[in-house]
């Protein structure tokens, strides 16, 4: 029986994922087996001596502490792409938002709801209309920052409502590279995509290498009335250089889905409670995928969509026996594997096939054995210096 732990409220679609015969799901487990989450900051004592895999619904990982994890051997997971949709949407409202006087009209005609003579009312809303005048954004220059599934979803809507479309990643992917549309321009740096834009939006993950990424050299090369959207993270953008800009005048609007104290109450900046994947379809997409990820890894090993182990899918041997495959997780140090098969065949064990993949300063080995490894074996495998964990699958 698998124990998990679940903070927030995931969704009962993904939970269903779980059979009820082997898993055991609630928000008070003594040692989980595995921890799913949404944004519930999780410290370092929520990472116990049996804790195996934390899934995260959703895409940032921020609220988890990866580097402990990394450390105790536990897989961290996210949902990239899963809630892809819903953020592009919300990216689409956005630059209409920034483009149009919407929310200043709105604001408009509420103010003369006490007029209750409708042909006044009418003629006051006329009358004040003008100064709320727009512009289209067919025609204008989008930057896409990041190229990721969201950021190649924004590309693609965007050459639909005929705007042109720069793009800057410096660790676009080949499988991303294969999904871009290619009418998106490639432009070989941050500077030169935003100088080119009207509207420039954010799609990056929140990294050490990624914090303020926006900054005062940025915005100084934008173009004088550009508008900048930020659906990725609060702190990739710094809010002194960005209301700097703002008071200059050379930004002229910012929309942002996480709301700043120091931001609230201008005309220039628009700031949403972070609705980015708050739909009914995108929690939905999310708990599914992280369910059916962590499923996966406990009762097979396989990883998909880690932050911080290696991508390895390893299909079992066909009839293979209840404990005959082994998940090792060990520092990336030379002559491991060696040591892990001369225990096993100290033991008359034959290893049938495995898969050995490294990420960073963590090795990941699957081991399919004829037979299941008694308990001494795995004690003495346990026990090799540099080996964090070892599980009989």
């Amino acid at each position: 029986m698998y124990r998990i732990q679940v903070f927030n409220s995931i969704s009962d679609k993904g939970l269903r994922v779980f059979p009820e015969h082997a898993y055991e799901i609630g928000s008070e487990q003594a040692a989980p087996d595995a921890i799913i989450l949404r944004s519930h900051k999780l410290g370092v004592e929520a990472i116990g001596a049996g804790l195996r895999a934390i899934a995260r619904a959703g895409a940032g990982t921020n609220n988890v502490p990866v580097q402990a994890c990394t450390e105790a051997g536990v897989v961290v997971f996210n949902t990239p792409g899963a809630n892809a949709n819903a953020v592009k949407e919300l990216v689409l409202c956005g630059l209409l938002l920034a483009s149009r006087g919407i929310l200043p009209g709105i604001r408009f005609a509420e103010q003369h709801r006490g007029v209750e003579d409708h042909a006044e009312y009418s003629r006051l809303i006329e009358q004040g209309k003008k100064q709320f005048k727009g512009s289209e954004i067919a025609g204008k220059t989008l930057g896409v920052v990041g190229l990721g599934a969201i950021g190649s979803l924004v590309a693609e809507t965007a050459i639909g409502l005929k705007m042109h479309v720069h793009g800057f990643d410096p660790a676009l992917s080949i499988e991303a590279a294969w999904r871009l549309p290619n009418q998106v321009k490639r432009m070989q740096s941050l500077q030169a995509l935003v100088a080119s834009s009207d509207f420039i939006t954010l799609h990056v993950p929140m990294l050490e290498s990624t914090r303020e990424l926006v900054n005062d050299e940025v915005l100084a090369v934008m173009k004088p009335g550009a508008c900048l959207l930020n659906f990725a993270r609060e702190e990739i953008v710094a809010t002194p250089a960005l209301r700097k800009a703002l008071d200059a005048g050379r930004l002229a609007r910012y929309v942002s889905d996480f709301p700043h104290a120091d931001l609230l109450g201008r005309d220039d900046a628009i700031c949403l409670p972070h609705l980015g994947a708050s739909t009914r379809e995108a929690e939905e997409n999310c708990a599914v995928m992280a369910v059916e990820q962590l499923r996966d890894f406990l009762e097979n090993g396989n990883i998909r969509n880690s932050v911080n182990f290696p991508n390895l899918r390893f299909d079992r041997v066909p009839n293979s026996a209840p404990g005959a495959r082994l998940a090792i997780v060990n520092r990336n140090v030379p002559r491991m594997l060696g040591q892990i098969t001369s225990i096993l065949a100290d033991h008359d064990i034959n290893v049938i096939d495995m898969l050995n993949k490294s990420r960073g300063e963590i090795a990941y080995n699957l081991i399919d054995l004829e037979e299941p490894a008694p308990e001494p074996a795995l004690a003495a495998m346990r026990g090799i210096e540099h080996v964090i964990n070892v599980t009989a699958l």
